[in-house]
């Protein structure tokens, strides 16, 4: 499965606020979301940094109506063509104190904080996850087993943006789950942002002991890691983004 990086860099109007993403595509997808769903976030995320205070939004608010809003636009393109491509998407919001992270699909992102915890940013959209199970079944589909658990025995996550044919039948949804964290609290080291394709090789802890040990070189720890998921006997490719934070000297993107 390819995948695609997205890095949204902050402005000044926006100060510390960087949206960074993760995407794990199958067909054209990743790249459509890649050219338009950045820019959306960036106007909206200014907006609402003009007025925050008065505004009735928030950030998690955006993340969703924006998230919802390309899988919507990128359906209607997706079906005129018959192009039956998805992608999973994972972006982590930085303010000042809170880090926001929302998720749609099997990307996931873990972080490390002060005493070197594995913390989960977001919970994988598995077909097999019984409040996944339930929601499909309602929608009158099903899921079977091939090589992995799939939806309707072809997809093997639950929600997704894109893949039109399982959307018409609304059992894969482009609903994200958004978590927010107080940095504060957790003064963390780094955070993970990455395909499925590394977390079928390391647990959440395996990796954040991986790349604690390189965080000198946050490049060289994420090349490394997904060299090593290859040696483990991964199939899949494998995109991973590495973020160090500032308390840890600086922060950096690999």
């Amino acid at each position: 499965m390819p995948a695609a990086n997205i890095g949204v860099p902050g402005t000044t109007v926006l100060s510390e606020l960087a949206p960074r993403a993760q995407l794990c595509q199958h067909g054209t997808a990743a790249e459509y979301v890649k050219s338009r769903l950045p820019e959306a976030l960036k106007q909206h995320l200014q907006d609402y940094e003009k007025d925050k205070e008065n505004s009735v939004l928030s950030y998690q608010t955006i993340l969703e109506q924006q998230i919802l809003s390309i899988d919507r636009e990128m359906l209607e393109k997706l079906t005129v063509s018959y192009d039956e491509a998805g992608t999973t998407c994972l972006i982590a919001l930085l303010s000042d104190k809170d880090l926001t992270v929302a998720n749609v699909g099997d990307s996931r992102g873990v972080l490390c904080d002060k005493d070197g915890n594995a913390i989960p940013l977001s919970h994988d959209h598995k077909p097999y996850q019984l409040k996944e199970r339930k929601r499909i079944k309602r929608a009158g589909g099903f899921i079977s087993f091939n090589g992995s658990w799939r939806v309707q025995g072809i997809l093997a996550m639950s929600r997704s943006l894109g893949d039109y044919p399982l959307k018409n039948l609304n059992v894969v949804i482009p609903d994200p789950d958004i978590l927010t964290f107080d940095l504060d609290k957790l003064q963390p080291e780094f955070m993970i942002l990455a395909s499925d394709g590394l977390w079928d090789a390391f647990s959440n802890e395996e990796a954040v002991r991986f790349i604690k040990d390189r965080l000198d070189e946050p490049h060289f720890g994420a090349k490394s890691i997904v060299l090593q998921s290859f040696y483990r006997g991964c199939p899949d490719n494998i995109t991973v983004m590495v973020v160090k934070f500032r308390n840890s000297s600086k922060t950096e993107e690999q």
